[in-house]
Formats: C-alpha cells, sequence, structure tokens
C-alpha cells in the first residue's frame, strides 16, 4: 500500500487509525456484522497491521450499511465509516470487478433505488440484481413466499418528501468533486 492509501484512510478516520484499542463497541453495535467477513473492530485491526490489500478483496466493505452507528459508538472518535466508505474507493480503482464478487453492483442499483423512489424497491433491486448478474431464477420462490405474507411489495413506494433525498446526493455528489 502506498503512502497515499494511508494517508487518506487516517484522514477519512478523523484520527489515525492507531488509536483505535480493540473494545470492539463498533461490532456490538453494527446491524451486519453477522454478515463480515471482517467485523468492523477487524478492519480496524487489519489497518494498524498494514494489511490494507486484504480488506480490498473483503466482503465487509460492500455489506457495511454506512448506518454510521460504529462512529457514534467508538470512544476513540474513529469514524469508521468513512474509513469504509475510503476502502470502497480504493476497491473499485485497484480490484479487477471479479474480485468484487457482486458487492459493487448491488450498491449502485441500492443508492440507485433510493435515488429514485426515496427507500428501497426490494423487489426491483432483486430482480435487476439477477438479471445483471445472470440468475435470474435465483430468489423467485423466496420472492413468491415474501409476496403471499405481505413482506415485500409488487409495487413501489415512495416517501413524502422527495426533494429532500435529491439534496442528500447532490450534496454527495459535489463532496466526491
Amino acid at each position: 500500500m502506498d503512502v497515499n492509501f494511508w494517508a487518506e484512510v487516517n484522514r477519512a478516520a478523523g484520527r489515525k487509525v492507531s488509536h483505535c484499542y480493540q473494545c470492539g463497541k463498533c461490532t456490538a453495535g453494527c446491524p451486519v456484522a453477522f454478515a463480515m467477513d471482517f467485523k468492523p473492530h477487524q478492519i480496524l485491526r487489519l489497518l494498524q497491521l498494514g494489511r490494507g490489500e486484504e480488506l480490498l478483496a473483503s466482503r465487509a466493505l460492500w455489506v457495511c450499511s454506512s448506518c454510521h452507528t460504529c462512529s457514534t459508538r467508538c470512544p476513540c472518535h474513529i469514524d469508521l465509516a468513512s474509513i469504509i466508505d475510503t476502502l470502497r474507493f480504493w476497491a473499485r480503482r485497484r480490484l479487477p470487478s471479479s474480485l468484487r464478487r457482486g458487492m459493487p453492483l448491488f450498491n449502485a442499483l441500492f443508492l440507485r433505488s433510493v435515488r429514485r423512489y426515496g427507500r428501497v424497491y426490494e423487489l426491483g433491486l432483486t430482480v435487476q440484481f439477477n438479471l445483471k448478474g445472470r440468475k435470474v431464477w435465483r430468489d423467485v420462490e423466496l420472492g413468491r413466499f415474501m409476496l403471499t405474507r405481505r413482506k415485500l411489495r409488487l409495487l413501489p413506494e415512495s416517501v413524502e418528501d422527495r426533494a429532500v433525498i435529491s439534496q442528500i446526493f447532490l450534496a454527495e455528489k459535489s463532496e466526491e468533486q
């Protein structure tokens, strides 16, 4: 890993990653830690050990929901959610898409759904993801089950004030530039 990578990671953290003392509060509060190959505290530990390359190929980056619970709970005030965003950026730049295993695609489709409706349209997201991944029939049985039990909506719902959502995406876009 080059110097720019480490500088960017520490800038995103708001302080040096070495300040983390592995209390585990970030992992304890993470709603998606169960699905991660590296838990939030392990991400920080791997960074401390200089194993950033290993993190760039991990699923954890793409499973993270960016809820900022980890950052809020950190007694050292390390912004782990921003670090994960930085790692996603580096993963997109450095890794071939075959190593990213569909998570960036899911992430992009998820954000497109939120941008369009103000919330996730689960059925549409699943169908798009499976079509683009060439696994058309993968979730058909589960979808049928969820539809019959009214756990999924057939048509998308929209939030009342989509202008607020649009402003969030505009602000994010201006920050990237």
